[in-house]
């Protein structure tokens, strides 16, 4: 299930991204350089076709959608960390074998009077 999701996550996540990058910019012009891009909206109709407007969508509702579902899914996983399975080092289990069980303090003395 995860290796779904996650194929499905990467395919939908190169596919937005070559969706944005084959739309053309709104300011595309040397007008839109310094802020004049409006101009096209006036005088022009829709720039982007509607199909394109539509793969976008669905691109990011998909990409969205298996991001969600690889967190939960992530979440439910709960393996170990990688420093949790490297085993301790031969010097350590030593050094934790050979302390002593009782780490209680001697009770101080009572100092004399001269």
């Amino acid at each position: 299930m995860y290796g779904f999701v996650l194929t499905v996550h990467i395919i939908a996540s190169f596919g937005l991204i070559l969706i944005v990058l084959l739309q053309a910019g709104k300011g595309a012009g040397i007008s839109g350089l310094f802020g004049g891009g409006g101009n096209e909206a006036v005088f022009g109709g829709n720039t982007t076709p509607l199909i394109i407007k539509k793969i976008t969508t669905t691109m990011a509702v998909l990409f969205m959608i298996t991001s969600l579902f690889l967190t939960l899914i992530g979440s439910r996983l709960r393996t170990r960390s990688l420093a949790e399975r490297i085993p301790p080092a031969p010097a350590e289990t030593q050094q934790q074998q050979s302390a002593p069980a009782n780490n209680v303090p001697a009770a101080p003395s009572e100092p004399t009077q001269p």
